[in-house]
């Protein structure tokens, strides 16, 4: 019978993590709030749970050979329920002696003075930077203790198909005839990763000793200003899209009526800066690359479009 792979949360980076995972031949169970999860192949069990609720995880990943934290709370609501969901679901794995691999961004680092790598200085400069920095310290500090055995996944903006953030503003609008929405600077280089590949990442670690202890960042494409983005999506298109700009004045005023808006204005930095990220160490440590960014692009679109159609 195939090992049991544990993945917590069905949002982008869980279903791409779930999907690479069938393909390397695992078993693997999905567990979120209501039971259900569109897209995913037949195989994938999911199941519904409160991951804040510790006996119910130990229950539901016992016999599990690796777990997968891509749960998150909503994004106004991370400093007071990110620490003990992560803590629940870590507890459930060293409880069952399974390995665990840790979705995470790249806030911890704060405004970059050059490229960002694995082991560049941690400086954040933010609340929720401060927060990730925090909780990847404590998975650090469970796997050199002997607690669990753990690694950190990591990757910059991501886009592509089930992805409801920047894909939402800053792709889908263009297959409605609507204006993308861009941020900060748009003349500046930004490193981009295609969900697909950051779940693929997630997939190899839980699947390589020799990943853990440490940390890894996605492999992504090199980086291009949000000008060039959007001119691959009028190439792939066929035709010019309009763009929208915000900076922290609009974010603030958008703000006032979604909570989650109001929560992004802190890490406006990310857009006001170069933002370039070096992926070569798991390009060279697994033997692949990102997907070509007219490639994700590509199929990215063509989610865009069965979402539109009300295919999804």
């Amino acid at each position: 019978m195939p090992e049991l792979h544990v993945v917590f949360g069905a949002g982008p980076l869980g279903k791409w993590t779930a999907r690479a995972l069938v393909n390397m031949g695992k078993s693997v169970r999905m567990v979120n709030r209501s039971g259900k999860a569109s897209g995913l192949p037949a195989s994938v069990e999911v199941v519904a749970s409160d991951a804040y609720d510790l006996h119910r995880n130990i229950e539901l990943t016992r016999g599990a050979e690796v777990i997968y934290q891509c749960a998150r709370p909503r994004y106004s609501e991370w400093v007071e329920k990110f620490p003990p969901l992560q803590t629940a679901i870590l507890e459930a794995a060293a409880a069952n002696s399974a390995k665990l691999i840790v979705g995470d961004n790249l806030y911890m680092y704060g405004r970059p003075s050059g490229i960002l790598r694995e082991d560049s200085p941690l400086a954040p400069n933010s609340t929720k930077g401060r927060l990730r920095a925090e909780m990847a310290q404590a998975v650090l500090e469970a796997h050199a203790s002997g607690k669990v055995r753990a690694a950190i996944g990591r990757a910059s903006d991501f886009f592509g198909p089930d992805d409801r953030g920047l894909t939402r503003y800053a792709i889908l609008p263009a297959t409605q005839g609507r204006p993308v929405n861009l941020l900060g600077q748009t003349d500046l280089p930004h490193t981009y990763t295609y969900v697909a590949d950051f779940g693929r990442l997630l997939a190899e670690l839980g699947t390589r000793e020799e990943a853990l202890g440490q940390v890894w960042f996605a492999p992504s494409n090199a980086p291009v200003t949000q000008a060039e983005f959007v001119d691959l999506l009028e190439a792939e298109l066929g035709r010019s899209v309009r763009k929208r700009v915000a900076g922290a004045m609009i974010l603030r005023m958008a703000g006032l009526f979604n909570r989650d808006l109001a929560a992004s204005v802190e890490m406006l930095f990310l857009w006001t800066n170069p933002y370039v990220v070096d992926t070569g160490k798991a390009e060279r440590a697994f033997a692949w690359k990102a997907t070509p960014l007219r490639e994700s692009l590509r199929q990215t679109l063509a989610w865009c479009r069965a979402v539109v159609d009300g295919q999804l």
